[in-house]
């Protein structure tokens, strides 16, 4: 297969970046996207040029750092998988790809497809946690929990945090992602000690490392790799509107 690539290249976060055309030919239908951009990224480097920059780790769908814009759609043509997972069948053979960074004034590009996604750990760092003595492993049954809440709460933790919800937004919202990260934490009884605390510090994180609002367009529930729902965002603002409520009460 053949492919034209226009793919964004930036020299770094200072310097104005814009779209070179690439052409690969005699690729693999079977090759992975990114295995397409590694033979790319050889060719260049035998030509005496900079390979293409881009995030990737485990390549298995599970870290999220293959956060690639791809023909106008985060992680691609495909739906509920990471562009890691996507082969060069699902292409048009003789056809252009575009491929480009996340556009999020939070995830600042670092070079060419590569972005700053720090902002994430912070808001994790703002309540994503629960308090646990250091003894000893528990038992599992130690703590029940009804099946239907250990699952929903499984569902909310399947989030990778690969930003395709911001990247899929207007706003550059990151609400789903906060969302699960507050719901999986707070449908479990050990997620409870900080349960009032911890969704208004991640939300007040969220508004200061400058993601948009939430409209309800449902992009991001679409383009999520995990299928993350949107009922995860309604969970968030009632445990929201609860902790402001509780906290009020506190100060009075």
């Amino acid at each position: 297969m053949d492919f034209t690539l226009k793919i964004w290249r930036q020299k770094d976060a200072k310097t104005r970046g814009s779209f070179q055309t690439y052409k690969v030919t005699d690729i693999s239908s079977d090759s992975s996207f990114l295995e397409m951009l590694d033979i790319l990224n050889e060719s260049l480097v035998l030509k005496g040029e900079m390979p293409i920059n881009f995030d990737n780790d485990c390549r298995e769908g599970i870290c999220g750092a293959c956060s690639l814009y791809v023909n106008g759609r985060p992680h691609g043509p495909d739906t509920e998988i990471t562009i890691c997972q996507v082969h060069m069948r699902k292409f048009k053979n003789v056809g252009t790809i575009v491929i480009e960074p996340w556009r999020s004034k939070a995830f600042p590009v670092l070079s060419d497809l590569m972005i700053d996604r720090s902002a994430f750990d912070k808001i994790i760092q703002a309540g994503g946690y629960i308090s646990a003595s250091t003894g000893g492993v528990p038992d599992a049954n130690a703590i029940l929990i009804r099946k239907e809440k250990a699952d929903e709460s499984m569902d909310a933790a399947a989030c990778i945090g690969c930003g395709a919800c911001v990247a899929a937004c207007k706003n550059a919202s990151a609400m789903l992602f906060v969302s699960a990260k507050v719901s999986h934490l707070a449908l479990l009884p050990q997620g409870q000690v900080e349960a009032k605390r911890r969704v208004q510090m991640m939300v007040a994180e969220m508004d200061g490392q400058g993601f948009g609002n939430c409209t309800n367009t449902g992009a991001c529930e679409a383009e999520c790799p995990k299928g993350i729902k949107l009922t995860y965002i309604a969970r968030m603002n009632r445990e929201f509107i609860a902790g402001k409520m509780g906290a009020q009460k506190m100060d009075l």
